[in-house]
């Protein structure tokens, strides 16, 4: 059964997620955020639910260290708060979290969407390695509306087959982009990309899987 992780200083939610979820995973949850690294490294969840306002360590420092370690760093994160969805979801994204759901949870909702992100990494962790290395890119292409954009994203999730980055931008699915190393006062053309995954649609900040249809020897791995 797969295992998913549950950080929340409220006991009556993490109870409340163990019972709507417990017949689908294994529900390990600690209420103590500083524990939940230790957890998530111990347990090795499919995916971690994350509050956001906790004392001792928020859900924006748990989140930006889960991405930040290679251990935890594919595993999808979703937040449960009860902030503002449109405050945060934006800012949240930024730091790696592919889910958030305003309390009260809409559990049928949050159900559907685990199932979808933790299919969607394992096919990615069979398709291709993946490593936590920091790169600065241009990208260059148009959006949805036909408008051309020119935006420098950094990336911290790279393989040789493609990377993750988010954009201000909306795309069409058959959006082809090219794609540039940023290393001081020269841009490197590496090749050409097109959006493969996308996860929060309905913010300004999307967060973007990208494939290459065309890559260069400039690109940083090769294999």
């Amino acid at each position: 059964m797969q295992k998913l992780l549950v950080v929340d200083d409220d006991e009556s939610i993490r109870n409340m997620v163990r019972m709507r979820l417990s017949q689908g995973y294994e529900v390990i949850d600690t209420g103590n955020p500083v524990q939940a690294l230790e957890l998530a490294l111990h347990h090795k969840p499919s995916a971690i639910l994350l509050d956001l306002m906790m004392p001792g360590c928020s859900g924006f420092e748990l989140c930006q260290s889960f991405r930040n370690l290679s251990y935890t760093s594919r595993i999808p994160i979703f937040v449960l708060s009860g902030e503002s969805a449109a405050k945060y979801r934006g800012y949240v994204s930024s730091l790696g979290a592919c889910g958030f759901f305003e309390k009260p949870i809409d559990f049928a909702q949050l159900k559907s969407r685990l199932a979808t992100e933790i299919q969607t990494a394992r096919i990615e962790r069979r398709s291709q390695v993946r490593i936590l290395m920091k790169l600065v890119l241009k990208i260059k292409g148009a959006d949805q509306a036909g408008k051309s954009f020119e935006q420098l994203v950094t990336t911290d999730n790279v393989s040789a087959g493609g990377f993750l980055c988010t954009l201000p931008f909306d795309l069409p699915e058959t959006a082809s982009l090219q794609v540039f190393l940023s290393a001081g006062a020269q841009d490197r053309y590496v090749g050409r990309v097109r959006p493969v995954r996308r996860e929060h649609a309905d913010t300004p900040w999307q967060r973007y899987g990208f494939q290459f249809v065309e890559r260069n020897a400039e690109w940083i791995l090769q294999q």
